[in-house]
């Protein structure tokens, strides 16, 4: 028999046979969202008491995966960017070493990632809904058998989908049809474990399109304002630039929404959640009726933050906590946990090592993150203390300078690194979140902060070090231009 199965691994390759000698290596099923901030979550919502944008929002089926998994209440990416945090979950790599620093470049083929390990250590993997990664490219990417996506963004009803190479027009909402196609995928047989990455549209704007039954589902509800909402003038310490892009398509002022339609961007934003919500549902049915629940491991998280009017923005790419701050739950039952909640600072990072140990594969090289399993487990491993947030200007929307900034678990510094001379109109930010959690007092000119600005100065330098060349374009200032879709 090991004779046999010497031969056999002569044959197939080393990384698979290693794996196919593994009889418990579970299935992994990733549910990625768009644009998804870290509290637009029900069970978030309740914690958060007092200080709840939107007490009322309810979100049963993500609430059972948090009671029966583990929560990462300290998520955040490293770019809040679409496609530069895509390409960071896959690699586990920042953007400046894997290069996809915009939302046009595409993937670099050569680059390793988790679905191509796991693809070569014997897991069937399939990829349904949005990639965005290029906007012009549906075409089967590397280290899936199964492919099912579109063009750049996607539209929320009726889009064209290439599927395997044949493309053929879908009509009905998105999520509805991308959670049919995993649905169906799933109860088909596989012999080997599978790896499913599940992308999901909303609740990503431009605009935002609920689903029609849940369009006025929220209507009766009331909109709170943020209390930073209008804290985004010099005179509250923010850089000239922010109030400057107050009337962009990225300010609150903007011609998308305006001041006047706050309430309707929040009710259409958490209207297209509650689909997403069922759709979590539907899968975790699915898993249950095909007896597969048990031996898959589900991750929920979303590609980047959303900014819902906090310091006059409509966007993500800013450092501010609800931009880089996201949802990460993980279920797996064979490590136990459940109801768990890690508050150490976890990256989008952390996904790829994350996944590439539970499935038993061999580690990827290069990257950054660190694998999430001892945390999962209830030990307590020498974790990151703080960690390095980078943002660059892109000139299809001049609406953002160059970010860079450094977070602790209570500190953040946040500077603007731009290269056009004009110094005075980038003030650079610092915050105690442990007393400020809405970043409203600015202390970067506080004397008695000056020590903490010192410290964080010199982890921002040594990180940004650490991670490689800073290729940073210059920046070309504030325009008020409609992005190009």
């Amino acid at each position: 028999m090991f004779r046999t199965l010497l031969v056999a691994c002569a044959l197939s390759g080393a990384l698979a046979c290693l794996a196919a000698t593994r009889s418990d290596r579970p299935n992994i099923l990733v549910i990625l969202t768009d644009d998804q901030r870290w509290d637009a979550l029900g069970v978030v919502q309740r914690e958060l008491g007092d200080r709840a944008l939107f007490p009322w929002f309810q979100t049963p089926n993500l609430d059972r995966l948090a009671r029966e998994g583990v929560r990462f209440s300290n998520t955040f990416v490293t770019t809040s960017l679409c496609s530069p945090s895509r390409a960071s979950f896959l690699s586990g790599r920042m953007a400046r070493n894997h290069r996809v620093q915009n939302n046009f470049t595409e993937y670099p083929n050569e680059l390793p990632g988790y679905p191509r390990r796991l693809h070569e250590s014997g897991y069937e993997t399939a990829y349904i809904g949005k990639w965005h990664m290029g906007e012009n490219n549906d075409e089967q990417r590397p280290g899936f058998d199964f492919w099912m996506s579109h063009r750049g963004q996607g539209n929320y009803f009726d889009n064209e989908f290439n599927v395997n190479g044949t493309r053929r027009r879908f009509p009905g909402y998105y999520t509805t049809v991308v959670t049919e196609a995993a649905v169906d995928w799933m109860r088909q047989p596989h012999p080997k474990p599978w790896l499913m990455v599940l992308g999901q549209k909303a609740p990503h704007g431009g605009p935002i399109q609920p689903e029609p039954r849940f369009a006025q589902a929220l209507d009766g509800f009331p909109i709170r304002k943020p209390v930073n909402y209008d804290n985004h003038a010099v005179a509250d310490g923010k850089p000239a630039w922010l109030s400057e892009s107050l009337k962009t398509w990225h300010g609150s002022q903007g011609p998308l929404y305006g001041l006047q339609e706050h309430d309707r961007l929040v009710r259409a934003y958490l209207a297209t959640l509650l689909s997403v919500d069922e759709s979590v549902g539907r899968v975790y049915e699915a898993l249950r009726a095909s007896g597969q629940l048990d031996r898959t491991v589900i991750v929920f998280t979303s590609d980047n933050g959303f900014v819902l009017g906090e310091h006059g923005r409509v966007d993500k790419r800013t450092a501010y906590e609800d931009s880089l701050r996201i949802p990460l739950i993980i279920r797996h039952p064979g490590l136990g946990g459940a109801g768990m909640i890690v508050s150490n600072l976890v990256l989008n990072l952390d996904l790829a090592p994350t996944l590439v140990d539970l499935a038993g594969a061999p580690a990827l090289r290069g990257t950054q993150g660190r694998s999430l399993q001892p945390l999962m487990q209830g030990r307590r491993p020498r974790w990151r203390e703080s960690f390095l947030y980078e943002y660059n200007y892109e000139e299809q929307f001049p609406y953002t300078p160059n970010v860079r900034a450094l977070r602790t678990d209570r500190w953040k510094l946040i500077r603007y690194p731009h290269g056009d001379g004009s110094a005075d109109r980038f003030t650079a930010e610092l915050y105690d979140l442990a007393n400020d959690p809405q970043e409203q007092r600015n202390l970067i000119q506080d004397p008695a902060a000056a020590p903490v600005r010192r410290r964080l100065e010199k982890d921002l330098t040594r990180l940004s070090r650490q991670s490689g060349p800073d290729r940073m374009p210059v920046y070309g200032g504030i325009v008020n231009v409609l992005p190009k879709y």
